[in-house]
Parts: C-alpha cells; sequence; structure tokens
C-alpha cells in the first residue's frame, strides 16, 4: 500500500499542491500535518498515525524530503527505522524523484538529505553573521517600544492621579494593559527595564 504524508509549516496556508501530488501518485491514504519542519516527528500526530498505519512492504510517498524533516540525523533516522520495518519511502519532487526501495534512491536521499542541511547551515551562519554586524553598527534587533517618550510621561501622570481606570489609561496611550505595565509600575513611576 502507498500511504501519503503532507506537512506546511505554519506560513503556509494550505496542503492543496502535496495533495495533489500525493493522489497522483497512488497513494491510498494521506496523512497530513501543519507544523514547522523543526517539530520533531514524534511529535506530529499525523506522522504518528501514518507510521503506525505502515505495514511490511507498505511505501510511504511525500512530495519532498524536507517535508520530513531538515535535519540529516532526523532523516536517516527515519529512513532507517523504515528499512528496518520493510517500508520503502519515496518522494515525488526532488530534482529526481528518490526510491529508497533502490540502491540509488538510498544513495540519492543521503547525498539529498546532506545537502539540505548544509543549506539550512548556511543559511543560519548567514543570518547570524547579519545580526553580529548589525550590533556592531549600533543597531539593535527586535520590534520599537510602543509606549516611548511624551506618552509614556503621560501614561504615568494619569496612573499617579488615580481618576481614570488602567484601561482608560491604556486606550489613551494607545497601548494594552500589559504594555502599560512593561513600562510603568502601578505607582506610575517608570519601570528599570525602560
Amino acid at each position: 500500500m502507498r500511504i501519503g504524508y503532507a506537512r506546511v509549516g505554519d506560513h503556509e496556508q494550505t496542503h492543496a499542491l502535496q495533495l495533489e501530488a500525493l493522489q497522483t501518485a497512488g497513494c491510498e491514504h494521506i496523512y497530513r500535518d501543519a507544523c514547522s519542519s523543526k517539530v520533531p516527528c514524534t511529535r506530529r500526530p499525523q506522522f504518528q498515525a501514518a507510521m503506525a498505519c505502515l505495514r511490511e512492504g507498505d511505501t510511504l510517498v511525500t512530495w519532498r524530503l524536507d517535508r520530513l524533516g531538515n535535519r540529516v540525523d532526523d532523516l536517516v533516522h527515519q529512513v532507517v527505522s523504515l528499512a528496518q520495518r520493510g517500508i520503502g519511502l519515496e518522494t515525488l519532487k526532488e530534482d529526481l524523484a528518490i526510491d529508497c526501495n533502490t540502491a540509488t534512491g538510498r544513495m540519492q536521499f543521503h547525498v539529498f538529505a546532506m545537502l539540505s542541511e548544509f543549506q539550512n547551515d548556511v543559511v543560519s551562519e548567514r543570518t547570524l553573521a547579519g545580526l553580529t554586524a548589525a550590533r556592531a553598527r549600533g543597531r539593535k534587533g527586535g520590534r520599537k517600544a510602543k509606549l516611548t517618550g511624551e506618552a509614556l510621561q503621560k501614561a504615568g501622570e494619569l496612573m499617579r492621579e488615580k481618576q481614570l481606570s488602567i484601561n482608560e489609561i491604556a486606550r489613551i496611550a494607545g497601548v494594552s494593559r500589559s504594555t502599560l505595565y512593561r513600562h510603568l509600575n502601578p505607582d506610575g513611576s517608570p519601570r528599570r527595564t525602560t
């Protein structure tokens, strides 16, 4: 039996493209998760359901290797685990489709998995280098504070006067209650972190 597995990341909207490819590939059952590739397979409920459904002689079909994960050690562990159970793995959308039921497919899998991890490592290194360079130029990451300057002083004054509720003061300042308390103590004095 051919069992399909589809996964979209949190930022993606739909499984449609993968589902169409898996149906065309003859998958009888298709399981799908919506989570980051960083979430281990052991914490993906539909992946676990697919694994429970697979029997010796079956094939797990996925759109691309990165649908299973983006770390070589995790991918290799999954392929070895499937092979030990007599289950094949097939991908549909690599530059060359991979069929781990063959020696060539297993070799392709290892090459693509290593290249995928290499690409992820390079992107991470570039991101960290960019952040380090930005910090060296005095740039600070993160979102700008919502409550600063005159608005912060005015909110502090209103809190000290105790004539308005915290909700009303937050509405006047254009921030939430939690943002107000992040910047000001209940008595209206500024917090040391601001």
